[in-house]
């Protein structure tokens, strides 16, 4: 009877373990990549540490944190070298040139616009691969100062779109906050600005007269989806939660777990 007990406990203790290597095999995969060629923002490891978090409290991806660029490619990598056709989406904490070859760029445009998989850019991913216009076309425009380091009002303009529709019609933040060039509603559908009374539109590197201060948007590329936020400088910023949920579902959408309209549209009346 004893020995009868004992491979019945061993049979349930292995049984358990399978149950929970087929549940993380479920799982999606995001690769987080962390680097910059200049301004060294403090914020990244917490920020791509806290998606790492995210990804493991809900149960639904699993977050590989790199600080190169060496899984960016379609090749066969040595050494269990995980390759993009590994994962589900990629995102970018990075800033200005990253060291990508000719391969290595193709890779990941088809990665988003051929095999329908999703990228990711928090804040400075604008301020990065000025040199190669095909990935500002894909992210949606290019970083052209931030005019503002402070506390701001944010318009949500979409509340349907999963990753915004959880937020009030406004709220306050205190972050440093970007302004866009190479950037169209056209091709965007942004669903969150910036208030622009909240802030001094005197000053001298202000350049849109336009008034039209995008801080969050979406787009379809291709058969992929493209998120992007300007959110981020600060650490207390990934902290909260409101920002949080606004990061599940930014990555549910952008693995095509969760539907939602990116159409682009005009900017709303003042």
């Amino acid at each position: 009877m004893r020995q009868f007990a004992f491979f019945t406990a061993l049979l349930l203790v292995l049984a358990a373990g399978a149950s929970a290597q087929d549940e993380h095999a479920k799982r999606k995969k995001l690769l987080a990549i962390g680097m910059s060629a200049g301004y060294q923002h403090d914020s990244v490891s917490h920020g791509l540490a806290t998606m790492w978090k995210l990804g493991q409290q809900t149960g639904l991806w699993d977050t590989f944190i790199r600080t190169d660029t060496q899984l960016i490619t379609k090749k066969k990598l040595p050494m269990n070298g995980k390759n993009l056709d590994y994962f589900d989406a990629i995102m970018f904490y990075t800033t200005l040139e990253l060291p990508l070859d000719d391969e290595q760029k193709a890779a990941l445009l088809a990665f988003v616009k051929d095999d329908g998989k999703g990228f990711l850019g928090t804040h400075s991913a604008t301020d990065t691969l000025y040199k190669w216009p095909e990935y500002g076309e894909m992210i949606g425009g290019y970083f052209n100062e931030h005019p503002w380091h402070q506390k701001v009002r944010v318009n949500v303009e979409d509340r349907t779109f999963p990753a915004t529709r959880d937020f009030p019609a406004s709220f306050e933040i205190t972050d440093e906050i970007y302004q866009f060039k190479e950037f169209s509603r056209d091709r965007v559908r942004v669903l969150m600005s910036l208030d622009a009374t909240s802030v001094d539109l005197t000053k001298k590197t202000v350049h849109r007269t336009d008034k039209d201060f995008a801080v969050t948007w979406v787009r379809n590329y291709g058969k992929g989806h493209v998120f992007y936020s300007s959110l981020g400088h600060e650490e207390q910023v990934w902290d909260r939660p409101d920002i949080q949920h606004m990061w599940i579902e930014a990555v549910k959408w952008a693995m095509g777990m969760e539907p939602g309209d990116a159409t682009p549209r005009p900017k709303p009346a003042d």
